[in-house]
């Protein structure tokens, strides 16, 4: 059972790479196949459906974009305060950085949403329920900020992802600056 576990990530993690490198329109099961080095027809055994092989790549984004638990640890001893916000928001920052397959994969997941009904269920029920884990966490952390001010962290990140992942518009902003910026402007 744990091989197949393991063939399980494998292929989706081939599906992250396939989505990042070709876009969604180059999702496909041969594609991820040829990607993780399998045999033709293993991601389809795994993922019978576009839609099954659009669920496990969603799931294995979250899994990947999990913060780890000595970080969490280590942040949660501080006093809450703006600052560890801001270290929070850089953690998801250096994440989403030092991934970019996943980054990316997530943008055009997003961008697919858009014309496919199936994706938009399986990528907004994850998003949802991850915007609500976060402004839980928040709150219980005693972080400041509330629903609203977590929304627009999410929507400066997801932008400040885009620029950096792409063609950035101002490259002597740091992204700690930014980050830093960006905690200043909305907690004010």
């Amino acid at each position: 059972m744990v091989r197949n576990i393991e063939r399980r990530m494998a292929l989706a993690d081939a599906g992250i790479q396939v989505l990042a490198e070709e876009g969604a329109r180059g999702l496909t099961h041969r594609a991820v196949d040829a990607a993780a080095g399998t045999p033709r027809g293993t991601a389809s055994n795994y993922f019978p459906t576009r839609d099954d092989l659009i669920r496990a790549l969603v799931g294995r984004i979250e899994e990947r974009l999990t913060p780890a638990p000595e970080m969490l640890a280590a942040l949660e001893k501080r006093t809450p305060d703006p600052a560890l916000f801001a270290d929070y928001v850089r953690d998801v920052v250096r994440r989403l950085l030092s991934d970019p397959h996943v980054a990316i994969a997530l943008f055009e997941l997003r961008l697919e949403a858009t014309r496919r009904p199936a994706v938009a269920d399986a990528l907004g029920a994850w998003r949802r329920q991850a915007f609500d884990a976060d402004v839980a966490f928040n709150e219980s952390a005693g972080l400041p900020g509330g629903r609203t001010k977590i929304a627009l962290f999410h929507y400066a990140i997801d932008g400040l992802m885009l620029d950096r992942l792409t063609v950035p518009v101002e490259s002597t902003l740091s992204v700690d600056a930014a980050v830093n910026r960006l905690v200043a402007g909305i907690l004010r």
